[in-house]
């Protein structure tokens, strides 16, 4: 027998997930609220791991995590490669990155309100 997925808010999606990346020492971790500024989603996480292989493990784990946690599917890009992985969850974005892939994007400056330091962007959740 299958269970539905369980509800959960966007805002409790964004707690987990950043419990989930703190546990996993991703590294820089910035938060993004896009609430009102696009329909991609309510929340996007940025940030890194040392190496391709820790910015692989950090993104596979936090899909099984969810999978687990929620019956949440998400769709995942990038983790074959370990420079930049996408993991969509529908309400949350995560992006991580190796350091020097995550330089030469500059994802913040695009999407933080008039180019605010990183910490402006961990606010309240």
């Amino acid at each position: 027998m299958t269970t539905a997925p369980a509800q959960v808010t966007s805002e409790e999606l964004l707690a987990h997930i950043l419990n989930q990346l703190e546990d996993d020492k991703a590294e820089d971790i910035v938060q993004i609220d896009l609430r009102g500024k696009t329909a991609i989603g309510d929340y996007m996480i940025i940030c890194s791991g040392r190496s391709s292989r820790q910015v692989s493990a950090i993104a596979e784990k936090l899909v099984d995590d969810l999978k687990q946690t929620y019956g949440r599917l998400s769709r995942i890009e990038g983790k074959e490669t370990g420079d930049w992985v996408l993991i969509d969850t529908g309400d949350v974005i995560v992006h991580v990155f190796r350091p020097e892939v995550r330089d030469f994007y500059q994802l913040e400056k695009m999407w933080m309100p008039g180019g605010a330091p990183k910490t402006a962007a961990s606010s309240t959740v």
